[in-house]
């Protein structure tokens, strides 16, 4: 999406407050109409809102459809919670390769928490081999101290 217009970075900051203000149908008004123009962060609201059921009916299949679309455009944030979503087959089917690829992206796009959940697959083989050198080699880059692995 281009350059947000002053009104249109107000209306998307007015949004996120209310969303995490737990205001969700006032969010879901807000950041719907932005979410269709293709705002990337917008959708990954909207994306969280329709799988939970925030404000509005939780329909699992069209969170992911959002999440993919913010995912896509390079949002760290809905990235991890693609990847998540793979992992556990939420709105999408279970497919732990799709979940690693989205949360490799995510985890370069600044979010350890990303790495983290890449280790805990690792660790506890969730949808993987299990592999404590892979594990660790994530935990690392999530910043967790290796001699804990030990």
């Amino acid at each position: 999406m281009s350059e947000l217009t002053d009104e249109q970075g107000m209306q998307l900051s007015s949004g996120i407050a209310a969303f995490e203000a737990k205001e969700f149908r006032r969010a879901w008004q807000m950041l719907e109409p932005m979410s269709d123009e293709g705002n990337a962060d917008a959708q990954y609201r909207c994306a969280i809102m329709v799988q939970n059921g925030l404000g509005v009916i939780a329909r699992p299949s069209a969170a992911a459809n959002l999440m993919r679309s913010a995912a896509e455009q390079g949002l760290g944030l809905a990235q991890h919670g693609l990847g998540v979503m793979h992992l556990f087959g939420e709105g999408v089917e279970q497919n732990a390769d799709e979940a690693i690829r989205w949360l490799e992206q995510a985890g370069e796009s600044g979010l350890a928490g990303a790495w983290s959940t890449l280790g805990m697959m690792f660790m506890e083989g969730q949808g993987v081999e299990k592999d404590a050198d892979k594990a660790r080699a994530f935990y690392e880059k999530a910043g967790f101290d290796p001699s804990e692995f030990a």
